[in-house]
Formats: structure tokens, C-alpha cells, sequence
């Protein structure tokens, strides 16, 4: 049979001089001693031909590529569009309102579409109208999203492709990547803008989901944005450029998406949005008390809450409700929450290393201490629930698969490099085998979601709820109850220019309590220490020039230290009794 194939070939191998060839499958000769294959094929007679006419196929030296099939003809916005509709998908799937999806963000898509002159215009943008210069010009400079590439890494891909059909599977894709394009930053869609584009839909919507809680859902893979090109139609090709807009590395952090958002709503000029009435659970009153409950702390700490509220200020829906024209930043819903728990912590407990452990000693030796709320007890349990949440934390992020199923290359270098590495990948965790296979891939999906990070009491709880307990022993009990704290520390409160000072927060002149408690929200939050600082020391100045009568005063503590105890947050604290 092999002698029909080779069809009496019989040259000697030029490896082991052996005379016995065989065809394979795909029509090449090769030697069945040692399986070298040589550069001659067989004829193939087609029986669907007219008889005589035969093919022959051939075999060249170069790399031989398999010709993709294109899909339909699309643009970023087309891919951007598809990515925010599964993203908002799943967030109704999760108990947001439909209401968020159909009214709120489509509308606002459509917006950004028409000011960007995308589409719903007459006057759209022409793909034509963008050329890629040479990697020299300033034509070839771009600005993409940081998160996903380097602008030099960008140039580079520009001047390297001078037809956007040829380097991408996208129209336009060099359009985003233009000066004409740069000039608007704005107007380029990313994949971190998405998340800021559903912030104010949210928002919008007054849905009790904060910043803080989308960004969570979305580290935790329960809302689709890393590889979330993946998810795309079949017939919408992603490659080359494509890369540049739809691969991300990192969930961003909260001040970035705070920061697209606020740029969104100069960019859409929006016109005030609905009111925050303290039913809403996105108005301090209700949110503060959702972070009393995840802090394990008393009950009876909210009514001070909400005397907080009352003396600063705050309760007034008008100062919640967010008005582009005025000029003031969207308001961040959940720092300012966490600044009024900790604002009202150092109200009633000092937090000035000193103090508050004056009051736990008072409260062991209450009649009824075992009703009593004492904040040793209070800070030993939330060290080790945040101890073990740390490490859970560290933990999902080490085990989680960051690699996409189908990964999108910049460049076909890239691709090549990636395909090494993926193999060297596969072979050790051959090597390691069951040792590894074992363990749960993508550590960040731990089942549903959950509002709350720390749940308190019952059996699967972090520990023993302390929301009963009773403050009286940091309390003066009479008539009207007052704290037994009578002082009040904070730090230098005057205002220092953005430019010209940066913040003087420093956590070694800090008491370290007021720190710990201030670490806490910034992990419940997710969020730098430095951004809940200043939401804190706002709301202080906030108490100060009230008490003073709205005069514009600098106020400091004594001597200019950050633990003296300063006369005007002393009498912000009588406003309290």
C-alpha cells in the first residue's frame, strides 16, 4: 500500500540512509525509521474534477498562516457599548433597580455619543478624517488609558501601522488613537470611564450602591471588566490596536474613578441631579448607620450620629444633592460617611491613646459590665476579623486568574512572546500536577455577593455582636445625656493651597487608636488613607466655622501640634452636650 503512495520512490533518507517512506495524512513524505519529513508530496486525483484534471498540492518553505475569517464591520463605541450593557446586566441580575439600565444609562450613553460626535449627530466624526503620522510627527503621540498602555507603547503601534483595517479589527481604532483625538481627552472612551459612567447612573438613580461597593464587586469578578473583551460577539474581530482600548491589568482605584466621573459630568453638562432626602440611602444618615453595623459597633452611637449631622450641618438634602452648575465635586457618598463615624468616635472616646482606655477601665468596673460597651473589647475583635480579612484579601488576589481565555495582543511580537510563556506556564503545572490542579482558581468569586464585608454573631459571623451594648459608661447620664470625654484633639486645620502644600498627614504624629480606626474604613473602602483624612479634617473645619458663626477663621491646635487640644473644635464639641 505504501508503495502505491510513494509511488515507487525510492531515494535514500538523507538522516539514516533508510529506503522506507510513507505518506502521511496531509499528502508529505516521511521516513517510518526515523520520521523525517522531506519537502515532496504525493498527486491527489479529485473525483469531482472532469476526469484527467488533477490538483496538485504543494508544500511551501515559509511559515505556513491560516487566513482568519473577518467578522462584521464595527467601531470602539460598537465594543464599548456591548461592554457596558453586560456590565449593567449585572448589576440588575444583582437587585439594582432595571430602572438604572433602561432610563438612566442609556441616556447617558447616548449623550457621550452625541457630544463626542460619535453618532445621534449630523455632523459625526469621519474615520478618514484621522491619519496616523510617522512615529517622528507629532500626529503619531497619543493619549490612551493609563491602565492599559504606556503612551510611548501606543506611538510606537501607531507609526508601526499606517492603515487602522490592517493593525486592528475595529474601523476606527486609529482615530482613538490620533492628536485630533488626544486634544479631547474626554471624548475617548476607556474601560475605566465605563466604571465612572455607571458611578453616575447610579447615582443618578439614587441606588443605595456606592463607589466603594461597585469597585469591590468588581474586583471580586462579580461585575465584568477585566477581560471583559471576552464576553464580545464572535463577529466582532479584536486584535492589534483593539488591545490598547480593551485590556486592562487592574481594577483602578477609587480617586481615579471618582476623578473620570467628575470630568464626565463637565463633558455632558448635566443638569442637577434628583435629591438626596435623608430617606435615601445613599444620604449620610442611612449610610452611616450601614458602617456602624459592618464596624460592630452600638446601636445607641447613632442618635450622636445624627446630633453630628445636626451641628455641621449636613442634614440638609441640598448639600447632598449634586448640581454640576455650582461648581461643587460630585460628592463621595461613602468617605463622607466614614469621616461622621469617625468624627463622632473621637467625640465620645477621645481616640487620643489616652482616653478611650480611661473609659473601657470605667466600663469593666460598671455594675452592669457585661452590658457595657467597652472599646477594648471592641477593638480586639475588629483587630483579628481584619487581620483574617487581610489576609483572605491577599489571598483571592495571589489565586486569581488574571489571564484571559483568549488574550488580545498589541502586536504580533507580543503574541509570540505570550505563546512562549503560556507553554512554559502548562509545563510546570504539569510538574506540580495535582498539587496545584487542586486548588480553587479565581479566589476573588467567593460565592454571591454581599453588601457587607463583616457580618457579627451567630456561627458564621467574624465574632460576637456588640450592637446592644449600652454607652453609659462614656456618658454622663442626667437630663440630657452628654459625653464624658470633655476634650476634643485635631490636628492643624488650616487651609493649605493644593499646589503649593501637600497634606501634613503623617501616621506617626498621629494617635495611633485614631489611626487604627482610620486603616479600618480605608480597608472596608477600599481607599488611601489620605483621601478619608481629608474627608475627616473637611468635616472638622466644617464643625469649626459653624460654631464660629461662618467666619472664615485658621484654626490650629495649641502650639501647632497635631495632638494639642484645640480651643475650636473644644467648643464644636460643646454644641454636642
Amino acid at each position: 500500500m505504501d508503495e502505491e503512495q510513494t509511488a515507487g520512490y525510492r531515494e535514500p533518507c538523507m538522516v539514516c540512509s533508510a529506503v522506507d517512506w510513507g505518506v502521511s495524512d496531509e499528502g508529505r513524505f516521511f521516513c517510518k525509521s526515523c520520521h523525517n519529513v522531506i519537502e515532496r508530496t504525493r498527486e491527489v486525483v479529485d473525483p469531482n474534477l472532469t476526469p484527467g484534471a488533477t490538483r496538485i498540492s504543494t508544500i511551501g518553505r515559509g511559515t505556513r498562516t491560516k487566513k482568519t475569517e473577518h467578522g462584521r464591520q464595527w467601531k470602539v463605541c460598537e465594543g464599548f457599548q456591548f461592554i457596558l450593557r453586560n456590565q449593567a446586566d449585572t448589576l440588575v441580575s444583582l437587585g439594582v433597580s432595571a430602572h438604572f439600565k433602561d432610563a438612566v444609562l442609556c441616556q447617558l450613553w447616548r449623550m457621550f455619543l452625541q457630544k463626542s460626535r460619535q453618532a445621534y449627530t449630523l455632523n459625526p466624526v469621519k474615520t478618514s478624517s484621522f491619519k496616523v503620522g510617522d512615529p517622528g510627527s507629532e500626529t503619531s503621540a497619543s493619549e490612551t488609558d493609563p491602565e492599559t498602555v504606556a503612551p510611548s507603547a501606543a506611538a510606537s503601534l501607531a507609526g508601526s501601522c499606517s492603515d487602522a483595517s490592517q493593525c486592528s479589527g475595529s474601523l476606527d481604532a486609529g482615530s482613538f488613537l490620533s492628536a485630533q483625538q488626544r486634544g479631547s481627552g474626554t471624548a475617548v472612551m476607556s474601560m475605566r470611564k465605563t466604571l465612572a459612567l455607571i458611578h453616575l447612573a447610579l447615582t443618578w438613580s439614587r441606588e443605595p450602591l456606592t463607589l466603594s461597593d461597585l469597585l469591590r464587586l468588581v474586583s471580586e469578578g462579580h461585575v465584568p471588566y477585566v477581560n471583559a473583551y471576552e464576553d464580545l460577539p464572535d463577529e466582532m474581530k479584536l486584535e492589534g490596536k483593539d488591545a490598547l482600548f480593551f485590556r486592562v491589568q487592574s481594577v483602578p482605584t477609587h480617586r481615579a474613578v471618582h476623578k473620570d466621573a467628575q470630568s464626565l459630568v463637565l463633558f455632558l453638562q448635566l443638569p442637577a441631579f434628583p435629591p438626596i432626602g435623608r430617606q435615601s440611602l445613599l444620604h449620610p444618615a442611612l449610610l452611616s448607620l450601614r458602617y456602624l453595623t459592618e464596624a460592630n459597633l452600638p446601636d445607641e452611637l447613632h442618635p450622636w450620629l445624627l446630633r453630628l449631622l445636626d451641628c455641621a450641618g449636613l442634614a440638609d438634602e441640598a448639600l447632598h444633592t449634586f448640581d454640576p452648575v455650582s461648581g461643587r465635586v460630585l460628592p463621595r457618598y461613602d468617605l463622607q460617611a466614614a469621616a461622621i463615624v469617625i468624627v463622632t468616635m473621637k467625640l465620645l472616646f477621645g481616640l487620643d491613646d489616652h482616653t478611650e482606655w480611661d473609659l473601657s477601665n470605667d466600663a469593666g468596673d460598671h455594675e452592669d459590665a457585661g452590658n457595657m460597651f467597652s472599646l477594648r473589647r471592641w477593638f480586639r475583635l475588629l483587630a483579628a476579623a481584619l487581620t483574617d480579612a487581610r489576609s483572605r484579601r491577599q489571598s483571592d488576589v495571589a489565586r486569581k486568574q488574571w489571564t484571559a481565555r483568549r488574550p488580545l495582543y498589541a502586536t504580533s511580537e507580543k503574541r509570540c512572546a505570550r505563546v512562549k510563556k503560556k507553554r512554559v506556564a502548562e509545563q510546570v503545572t504539569r510538574r506540580f500536577g495535582e498539587a496545584v490542579l487542586d486548588r480553587p482558581v479565581g479566589g476573588g468569586q467567593r460565592g454571591p455577593p454581599c453588601s457587607f464585608l463583616f457580618c457579627w454573631g451567630g456561627d458564621g459571623g467574624a465574632g460576637p455582636s456588640l450592637h446592644s451594648k449600652k454607652l453609659d459608661a462614656a456618658l454622663i447620664l442626667g437630663g440630657d445625656p452628654s459625653p464624658a470625654n470633655p476634650t476634643y484633639w485635631h490636628p492643624d486645620l488650616r487651609l493649605h493651597h493644593p499646589r503649593l502644600c501637600k497634606s501634613h498627614f503623617s501616621e506617626d504624629s498621629l494617635p495611633q487608636s485614631f489611626v487604627w480606626l482610620l486603616q479600618f474604613f480605608c480597608f472596608l473602602l477600599d481607599v488611601g488613607p489620605l483621601s478619608l483624612y481629608n474627608e475627616v479634617l473637611r468635616l472638622e473645619r466644617r464643625l469649626v466655622r459653624r460654631k464660629s458663626g461662618g467666619r472664615k477663621r485658621r484654626f490650629r491646635g495649641r502650639g501647632g501640634s497635631s495632638r494639642g487640644r484645640g480651643s475650636g473644635l473644644s467648643a464644636a464639641h460643646r454644641v454636642l452636650l
